[in-house]
């Protein structure tokens, strides 16, 4: 089936308006259709119009309030807690963002634990911003459980996906972003939709058989990256975005889920740094720089986000190709 070509302007609005037809108010529609066109537009399809059904379901189910407005608590001069109550995450994220940049330029460096939040978009999209205001900055969250600790049978952790940004004097930061999986569940979602075999090692079937079609490894469970290394960053999400700021690991955002298919209520940690107030306020951006160069001085290396940068800049341009699979779906909503 062929894709169709479509504008980000076009992407927002069918986004929004989509989610104001199923319970929610334009500041949280908006929000999440900025991250929507936001993941559209830098190529990263797994977490934009695919992800819409999923938001719609858990408003069709009540499990999220659509219509909820985030509120910041100052809990230390360079912690600054954001409650979503039950609500979408962007909107929370866009509300404490800047109260976090605040608080970093201020104390030299600054958390932001978001309690009460509904995650379910790629993490770049927050720490880019935060970078982009000259902070170093990190984040993390977990899900539910999707990924089988080290040595371990069951899944317990979830993806867990932990971002880093950078930011630079000439140009937009440097941002990664990576699940504690072997593959982000974004992807094996994507590659069953596609019809697309897995890679070797990706993950199990329900009875933990190794499996490379991503349908059976859906029901079952995914591998972290690096055996016990991936194992260990999905255990020290769990701490951060958990048991840290007083919200819910994974197993425990299961517990009390609806199961509608749309993400769970759990929490996030942001962190953020100004690189100005650690004793090199002159020269860390040029130094950085040449390790920068020295990576792509090697043939075939490239900076993390080099090519989410292409995309934006040429999809700005020519559209974006969207599946007609997905634009069926949220049609059929």
């Amino acid at each position: 089936m062929a894709d169709v070509n479509m504008s980000f302007k076009a992407v927002h609005d069918l986004a929004k308006s989509t989610l104001m037809t199923h319970g929610c108010d334009a500041e949280n529609a908006g929000a999440v259709a900025d991250i929507i066109t936001r993941a559209e537009g830098d190529g990263c399809h797994s977490h934009g119009l695919m992800r819409l059904p999923g938001y719609v379901a858990t408003l069709k189910s009540g499990k999220v309030n659509g219509k909820a407005r985030p509120t910041i608590k100052k809990l230390a001069p360079a912690v600054v807690q954001v409650n979503g109550h039950n609500g979408l995450a962007p909107l929370a994220l866009a509300e404490g963002r800047a109260h976090l940049i605040e608080a970093a330029k201020t104390c030299g460096i600054a958390a932001m634990p978001l309690i009460g939040i509904h995650h379910f978009a790629a993490l770049w999209t927050e720490v880019e911003p935060v970078s982009e205001a000259g902070l170093v900055a990190f984040a993390c969250t977990s899900y539910k459980p999707a990924v089988i600790p080290a040595g371990g049978t069951k899944a317990l952790y979830g993806t867990n996906p932990i971002c880093f940004g950078w930011p630079r004097k000439d140009g937009p930061p440097m941002v990664f972003d990576q699940a504690s999986s072997v593959m982000a569940r974004g992807e094996v979602m994507l590659a069953a939709r596609e019809g697309h075999s897995l890679p070797e090692g990706v993950g199990v079937d329900a009875a933990g058989n190794p499996s490379t079609d991503p349908d059976e490894v859906l029901k079952g469970a995914l591998l972290a990256f690096g055996g016990y290394k991936g194992s260990s960053i999905a255990m020290m999400v769990e701490l951060l975005a958990g048991g840290l700021i007083g919200e819910s690991f994974s197993f425990e955002a299961a517990m009390r889920d609806n199961g509608d298919g749309g993400p769970p209520q759990g929490g996030e940690f942001m962190l953020a740094m100004d690189p100005n107030l650690f004793g090199d306020a002159g020269g860390w951006a040029d130094h950085a720089e040449k390790l920068f160069d020295k990576i792509k001085e090697q043939d075939g290396a490239r900076l993390p986000g080099e090519r989410r940068h292409t995309n934006r800049a040429d999809n700005a341009k020519s559209g974006v190709a969207v599946s007609q699979i997905i634009l069926d779906k949220i049609s059929a909503l």
